[in-house]
């Protein structure tokens, strides 16, 4: 019966029809690396028909590793006493963006820790900044916001509306983690709910601001926790429209975090063909090689991502776990040519840089 029932699902999936959680499951269970790889290229092409991958230039900048959150799975956090503690000051936030003009980037990656010690005007003018640099600033994670609406007794859409006025040109996808709050409470418990994290990215999108999403995973969820995940980002696109792009990567276990084994490659190649099939009203999917490294970054381009992600000037959150992948711009390139595509320059709302136009259809 489970036979007959897989056949029909891929049959299903192959014609781009939408799945249901449980066809889901089943094909992440049941279907060998080679369909679900085939399967999710199918849908790959069909959200981008051209045989290119793009890629983008940025630096991520983390102002603060000040947090109060003290998630289970981080070690990139410390206390406000810790004399590794930090808040980035104007001349090195400078620095920074003038060096990621130098390279060709066109924008920044901005986030930081939960640090009470910030106020909502300090962010304003770090943005401001930003902007007047001639930065597109894709800035501060849903559970960062809904800190910031506490801390100052705003609304969530206040302080978007806030950000959005100061410069902030869209919102990253981070803190989502599991967005099922039996594993957020496991991980997370001081940060944002399933609920609040979809709120910030439903406010965000009517204020016309695009957002991307992602998902960690690997840790205490099941895989039935990861099709609800999926589930939530593809009933908020239905609504809304405004996610630009899906993430995946597997949690990297490190120096004081979470015990266990990072997931595999083939754990990320089965969640992330998975991921490329359920979510059929998402546009682009991102391949995770800060994560996974050059090879299994390059293999992703054949199992339903179209996008290599950034060069990523600067990235500290995941290296602070002990995984320390590099690639710069002519490596993307190399990488995504050699894998049988064009590569493509991209800005953060998938603009192409050379043409001009959109890399969705």
């Amino acid at each position: 019966m489970t036979a007959s029932i897989l056949k029909e699902t891929i049959k299903k999936a192959s014609r781009g029809l939408r799945l249901d959680p449980d066809q889901a499951l089943l094909l992440y269970e049941k279907a060998d690396l080679l369909t679900l790889g085939r399967l999710a290229q199918e849908a790959r092409f069909r959200h981008n028909p051209h045989l290119m991958a793009t890629y983008a230039v940025d630096r991520n900048i983390n102002y603060t590793n000040i947090c109060v959150s003290g998630c289970a799975f981080c070690a990139f956090y410390k206390k406000g006493d810790d004399p590794e503690a930090y808040v980035m000051d104007r001349d090195t936030l400078n620095e920074k963006c003038d060096e990621t003009l130098a390279l060709g980037g066109t924008h920044i990656l901005y986030q930081g820790g939960l640090n009470p010690d910030l106020d909502l005007s300090w962010h304003e003018q770090q943005v401001a900044f930003m902007k007047s640099k001639g930065l597109h600033v894709h800035g501060y994670s849903p559970p960062e916001i809904v800190f910031m609406a506490h801390k100052e007794g705003l609304s969530i859409r206040d302080v978007i509306q806030r950000l959005k006025e100061a410069g902030l040109g869209s919102i990253p996808g981070g803190g989502a983690e599991i967005l099922v709050d039996r594993v957020r409470r496991k991980i997370s418990p001081n940060k944002a709910s399933t609920a609040q994290w979809l709120e910030v990215m439903r406010s965000a999108h009517h204020l016309n601001l695009k957002t991307t999403a992602t998902m960690m995973f690997g840790h205490v969820e099941t895989l039935e926790e990861r099709i609800l995940h999926l589930s939530a980002i593809r009933e908020l696109q239905n609504e809304t429209g405004g996610f630009t792009a899906f993430i995946p990567w597997p949690y990297q276990p490190g120096k004081n975090t979470l015990s266990g084994r990072a997931a595999g490659g083939t754990t990320y190649l089965r969640t992330l063909a998975i991921s490329r099939i359920f979510l059929d009203n998402v546009p682009h999917v991102q391949a995770s090689w800060v994560t996974q490294g050059h090879h299994i970054g390059q293999i992703a381009l054949h199992f339903g991502a179209d996008d290599m992600g950034s060069t990523m000037i600067e990235e500290n959150v995941v290296a602070s776990a002990g995984v320390k992948n590099k690639m710069n711009r002519d490596e993307i390139i190399r990488l995504i040519e050699t894998a049988g595509f064009k590569a493509v320059w991209r800005n953060t709302l998938y603009q192409l840089l050379e043409t001009g136009e959109t890399a969705a259809p």
